[in-house]
């Protein structure tokens, strides 16, 4: 069983070369090549990397930027593996990942699978608090791929497998901005493909290192989950809604409390009391669940507010695809 490994990358050098190390303490290394496209940066990775040709099988391309969605497509296009494994350029890989992969398969194959992210114990603190909230059911995070199931699982880019063949037959990725993951599950499942959840082949995921990022990242999130209900009618579930409910109503309890009673004190500060409770349980520092508190009202509005956004935009004016901080994606 031979996997290709795919990272797109964008101005993120000191992260590949994190990357990379971890893959080489893999105990299957030699079931997978690596294959890095570099998506048109203004700081490119060749330099960094060029240690790491000598101690994996590592491939180098370049293209114009045309984002992550082309650039997975650019680099299936170079792969030799019966799997396709795509990781984002900031993840960790725990170095039984893909024994977990293969015993997994052997036992029950699949043709399309991913796994969910957890945080690093070397993370800062706001990377703990983001993946916190980006994974706990509290924060509808668990539909990631948590033990908790709030919709169907669909695999996502940052830790995503498929067949090569399947990967062509539907034409790899769709040229999204946002969401295109996504999208490639879903026209996965409707072909009717095998797809599941590998709970034990998780990776460090170190997403975003400031809220103002976080922010956009989230943001673009709710409008691409728009974009996902008309590509995809039927996708959309109740648990989708709750950021856009969270947006509008916290805050308006916190008018009612100015304006008519201060009892709607109680359930304004519920919320935050109930995030900080089980990230402190969760993370075993009163830091990081103070932190978590805020990168969860962050992902909550962020998300809610592209959400409905994105529902004005394309729903009620019926005008065309778009998305925000295009340019500003990753300061």
């Amino acid at each position: 069983m031979q996997f290709s490994v795919i990272i797109p990358i964008y101005n993120r050098p000191d992260e590949i070369v994190e990357l990379l190390e971890s893959l080489t303490l893999q105990s299957a290394k030699s079931a997978f090549e690596v294959i890095i496209i570099e998506d048109g940066s203004a700081f490119p990775c060749k330099e960094v990397i060029e240690p790491y040709f000598n101690q994996l099988n590592l491939h180098y391309y370049t293209q114009e930027n045309k984002g992550p969605g082309p650039a997975r497509n650019h680099g299936a296009s170079k792969a030799i593996g019966e799997y396709l494994i795509f990781f984002d350029s900031d993840c960790i890989i725990p170095s039984n990942y893909f024994n977990h992969i293969i015993e997994h398969l052997d036992i029950q194959p699949l043709e399309c699978f991913g796994g969910p992210d957890e945080s690093h114990p070397f993370f800062t603190p706001i990377q703990k608090a983001i993946s916190y909230s980006m994974t706990s059911p509290v924060t509808t995070g668990g539909i990631r791929g948590g033990s908790r199931k709030m919709d169907k699982f669909y695999p996502r880019s940052f830790n995503l497998g498929i067949k090569k063949e399947i990967f062509e037959s539907i034409s790899g990725f769709a040229d999204m901005r946002f969401g295109e993951d996504l999208d490639l599950s879903m026209r996965t499942m409707d072909k009717g493909y095998s797809v599941g959840l590998i709970k034990e082949a998780y990776v460090y995921h170190k997403r975003r290192t400031h809220f103002k990022a976080f922010f956009k990242q989230v943001f673009n999130s709710g409008i691409a989950r728009i974009d996902l209900s008309l590509l995809h009618p039927g996708t959309l579930k109740p648990v989708h809604l709750l950021p856009s409910a969270f947006t509008i109503g916290y805050p308006l309890l916190l008018i009612m409390t100015i304006w008519l009673s201060s009892w709607f004190l109680i359930p304004f500060l519920l919320f935050p009391a109930i995030i900080f409770t089980d990230a402190f349980v969760r993370t075993k520092s009163f830091y990081v669940a103070l932190l978590s508190t805020w990168a969860s009202l962050t992902q909550l509005t962020g998300y809610g507010t592209g959400f409905l956004k994105a529902f004005w935009v394309r729903i009620v004016k019926k005008k065309g695809a778009f998305h925000n901080f295009a340019k500003s994606f990753y300061d």
